[in-house]
């Protein structure tokens, strides 16, 4: 019996899931560096979280031109550059002996490395590749950063712990490197080139390449979506998701586990555990971005995610269970909007601006992480603790749940006008 082949699409989104979830254990990796480094240089958390938040303004802000870049020259080519500037701006790390010199290799070579193979990235292969089950793939592909933290924060954790923060910087430019022979053997701009058309399109809804100038493309595309009020709905709920991830937890929790006198690979092992349970939270709203309203998932999950930011202080002084069940719960919610917003995204600006457009709104997402973890390093450098921090984050998020509820108002509103 003969087997039958996957759809090109699923071989295409399997490795873009590889490179995502190698991404992810990059920019995972500052969490377990951040004390080693503040030991062996006496530099202050401040200065460490500066540098962080770089790599996240960075990463956001390439993405709409990204993009573009796609459009222009191929998601191939695109990423094999972005991979190979990402090992050797890790690499570089180990000869650093300077702050500024960690700005320019952490900060600016791999944030702007990052930046392309990012949330942006799997946008534009569920644009380009996908027809139906959009939300389901994009939710996948998203929960590869969740795999990615699960694989590699411990193990990059019990190296640091026992050979080093330089052996870390080795491994994971080694890990970059490999898996660029990997996406130029199975990764392709279009379906068309192939001879296929998007899984499940008609021949009809296919789009033509882009053309012109990609730096150009990324600005027209957010001249028309800035005119959108739901484009600016959809990129300050982004901005206060960022802040509380990646930029806040994601930088900050383990640092502050430390400072409670949890030895760092169990701090590590926290964060694999929310991505265990982000892998399910995140292809679940893949899956549910299909059949039910962005808008009210994306209040669910901003609302569920103020709560338990505000139960963080708490765990820290609870027994043994405390954080391992503020890591489950928070866990779930991790980054489980994107495929919500993926979807709100294209049905504000259309299919063909989508993977742009969303683009400009991850650059929104990661200045908002950039804050978080510069606001928490400020904090802690300050205060001398973290409490003030997940606290405001807790509320910010409240806030941004009522605000997603607005998102197609005014476009339903035009609608209703119209028939009148």
């Amino acid at each position: 019996m003969k087997l039958q082949m996957p759809h090109r699409s699923f071989i295409v989104a399997g490795a873009i899931f590889v490179v995502l979830l190698c991404a992810a254990g990059v920019r995972s990796t500052p969490s377990v560096l951040i004390v080693p480094l503040e030991r062996e240089f006496g530099w202050s958390r401040t200065l460490l979280s500066a540098a962080v938040s770089v790599n996240l303004v960075l990463y956001g802000l390439i993405g709409p031109f990204a993009a573009a870049l796609m459009e222009r020259f191929g998601v191939r080519r695109t990423v094999i550059a972005s991979l190979a500037l990402i090992a050797c701006g890790v690499a570089l790390t180990t000869q650093m002996h300077a702050p500024w010199q960690l700005i320019l290799s952490w900060g600016i070579l791999v944030g702007a490395g990052t930046g392309t193979t990012a949330m942006v990235l799997g946008a534009t292969i569920v644009q380009r590749w996908f027809h139906t089950r959009r939300g389901t793939v994009m939710g996948i592909l998203t929960a590869s950063t969740a795999t990615g933290q699960m694989i590699f924060l411990p193990m990059l954790a019990s190296l640091v712990e026992h050979h080093g923060w330089r052996a870390v910087s080795v491994r994971v430019a080694l890990v970059a490197a490999c898996v660029i022979p990997l996406v130029a053997l199975l990764v392709r701009d279009r379906p068309a080139d192939v001879g296929l058309r998007p899984y499940g399109a008609t021949e009809d809804e296919v789009l033509a390449p882009r053309t012109g100038n990609a730096f150009a493309n990324a600005i027209g595309v957010l001249r028309r979506s800035a005119k959108l009020p739901d484009f600016w709905l959809l990129a300050g709920s982004f901005f206060v998701c960022g802040a509380t991830t990646n930029g806040l937890v994601g930088t900050h929790l383990v640092p502050a586990c430390m400072d409670h006198g949890i030895p760092e690979v169990r701090a590590a092992g926290l964060l694999a555990v929310m991505g265990i349970f982000d892998l399910v939270g995140t292809t679940t709203s893949g899956w549910l971005t299909d059949r039910f309203d962005s808008r009210k998932l994306l209040a669910w999950y901003y609302g569920m995610r103020g709560v338990a930011l505000l139960f963080l202080p708490y765990a820290f002084d609870l027994s043994f269970y405390g954080l391992p069940l503020f890591a489950m719960f928070y866990g779930l919610d991790w980054i489980a909007t994107v495929p919500p917003t993926v979807k709100l995204t294209a049905d504000a600006v259309g299919s063909r601006d989508a993977p742009v457009a969303f683009g400009w709104i991850v650059a929104a997402h990661q200045l908002g992480a950039g804050a978080g973890a510069l606001g928490a390093g400020m904090l802690r450098t300050q205060l001398s603790s973290y409490t003030a921090a997940w606290v405001i984050a807790g509320a910010i998020c409240m806030c941004a749940a009522l605000i997603v509820l607005k998102i197609g108002r005014s476009t339903q509103s035009s609608t209703a006008a119209t028939l009148t």
